[in-house]
């Protein structure tokens, strides 16, 4: 403590000795100028509406730059000014030449980490602690430029507990946080890095990608860790104990998630499930639509299927494993519908047939390459069972909807050629009992 108050009784030494308001006006008129500029720079942007998002584009880094950034440029810009005016009257600039330093190291810090962050892209969570993370870096570098930082590490140092043969202090914590905190940092940046670069394979397929870039970034969060706490001097074999109680609770109480991990690194691996596949959940082969959706997306642990309805269902990876699922577009998109039909036996069958695939002409997403055809299926009790089958290649649009278009079509068609759809009919004959003569 001895040193951090003789920096401190320095300070208010040289407070009171020098002739130092001046420079303090300065200083302040400086920063609210500068802070009214970048108020009327994030107006301006404002109102322009659309906002680009996070990435490496010349449009975002130029509007989060002159947001962020410019304010703290133009209070430079005028600390300089201010001190060139001091110099000019032979007054004292100490504190003036201080402030510059401090806001060109926060400028340096602030670019630093806003085009970091936008290398991780829009789904980094490092987008929201932008400003936090470059306010910490730079009260480490203004306490190293103000001679104060040696001080507060001898003093975190010496508060703390010992346990057993270590001690642990408050500075070793915050310095085992802040290297975990970096190591993961430069691992999600490489990930993402690499996981770019698999997304321009094209010739590799997009599940396969998907699978390796998770697996990387799995890997590369783990090393990050490990080389973390080595850095930070913690002993990894101390870590036996906890490693082993990792292992039992996945034994027990975290089975199902390592399940679902592992599952979600085989649907990755065997690309039977891939972004754009539609799928249904029925256990039944042919056309129902019984769980139909397309996936949106494959995470670690579940599957985001959108239904028709809009609503994501979150399936576990697991489920889909032990689960039959019917995958409409596993090999190719193109799916065949079928439309059962029935007429009256005073129709001529092969009349209604012409005029089934009559009602497929005209219908856009009816495809005439395989043709549309029509089957006499069977007689049954109270007609004749005709079916209608034609193929779409586009289930992932709806397979009711089209179903409902050619329906209507067939309908119509059936009152102009007379054509019957017979109601089935039950008659019950009522007799009465025989007379017993005895």
């Amino acid at each position: 403590m001895n040193r951090i108050e003789q920096k401190i009784s320095e300070f208010f030494e040289i407070l009171f000795t020098r002739s130092v308001l001046l420079e303090i006006l300065a200083i302040g008129v400086c920063i609210a100028l500068g802070w009214l500029a970048g108020v009327q720079i994030q107006r301006i942007y404002a109102s322009r509406g659309r906002h680009p998002s996070p990435s490496l584009s010349s449009a975002y880094l130029i509007r989060r730059g002159s947001i962020v950034v410019a304010p703290f440029v133009i209070a430079l810009l005028l600390l300089a000014l201010s001190r060139l005016a001091l110099s000019s009257m032979q007054l004292d600039d100490a504190l003036l030449e201080m402030a510059i330093r401090l806001v060109s190291a926060y400028i340096i810090v602030r670019v630093c980490v806003l085009v970091f962050a936008a290398s991780l892209g829009d789904k980094s969570w490092l987008q929201s602690w932008e400003t936090r993370a470059a306010f910490f870096i730079w009260l480490a570098i203004a306490a190293e430029l103000l001679d104060w930082l040696d001080p507060i590490i001898n003093t975190l140092d010496h508060l703390g507990v010992t346990a057993g043969k270590n001690r642990i202090t408050l500075w070793s914590i915050m310095k085992l946080l802040f290297t975990l905190t970096i190591f993961m940092v430069v691992a999600t940046w490489v990930g993402r890095w690499i996981e770019r670069r698999l997304m321009k394979l094209h010739s590799v397929a997009l599940s396969t990608r998907i699978g390796i870039s998770k697996f990387v970034s799995a890997v590369l969060i783990a090393l990050s860790i490990l080389l973390g706490l080595n850095a930070a001097g913690v002993d990894l074999t101390a870590l036996t104990v906890l490693t082993g109680a990792i292992g039992l609770g996945l034994g027990f109480g975290l089975q199902s998630i390592a399940a679902n991990f592992v599952s979600g690194f085989v649907l990755l691996m065997d690309r039977s499930i891939k972004p754009g596949d539609v799928i249904s959940f029925t256990g039944q082969t042919g056309t129902s639509t019984d769980g139909f959706g397309w996936v949106q997306e494959l995470r670690g642990r579940y599957v985001v299927v959108r239904d028709r309805d809009g609503v994501e269902m979150l399936v576990p990876n697991q489920h889909l494993i032990s689960n039959p699922v019917i995958n409409w577009s596993y090999t190719d998109p193109r799916v065949r519908l079928k439309l059962p039909v029935r007429i009256s036996y005073r129709d001529d069958p092969e009349v209604a047939l012409q005029v089934l695939l009559q009602a497929c002409e005209g219908q856009r997403r009816v495809l005439r390459d395989p043709l549309p055809v029509s089957r006499l299926m069977h007689f049954g009790e109270s007609g004749i069972d005709l079916e209608l089958r034609f193929w779409i290649s586009d289930p992932q649009e709806g397979v009711n909807n089209v179903r409902s278009e050619v329906n209507r079509t067939i309908w119509r068609l059936f009152k102009e050629y007379g054509i019957t759809i017979p109601v089935t009919q039950r008659e019950i004959i009522m007799r009465p009992a025989p007379i017993d003569p005895d």
